[in-house]
């Protein structure tokens, strides 16, 4: 009886194994997403500047949100000219 006890041990820690490997190589669905918003939100949040100069990191996130609204405006101007 101890070599069958044994025995379903190792199919009991070969399975397990097994739905680890498969858990942690299956893709993630939304972990692409994630990291793209993250590193947007680490931009635009100005994260690279340096935390210790408060008037670099405020002038980075005015820069760059005002940067983004003149993106959206020319976006938009360039879809108004080719419709019509």
């Amino acid at each position: 009886m101890g070599s069958l006890d044994r025995d379903e041990e190792r199919r009991r820690e070969a399975r397990a194994i097994l739905e680890r490997v498969a858990r942690e190589t299956s893709p993630q669905v939304g972990a692409g997403i994630e990291g793209t918003f993250s590193g947007v939100r680490r931009h635009f949040s100005a994260a690279d500047a340096d935390p210790g100069d408060r008037i670099e990191v405020m002038g980075t996130r005015i820069g760059r949100g005002l940067g983004l609204v003149a993106f959206v405006i020319l976006a938009a101007l360039l879809v108004m000219r080719w419709i019509g």
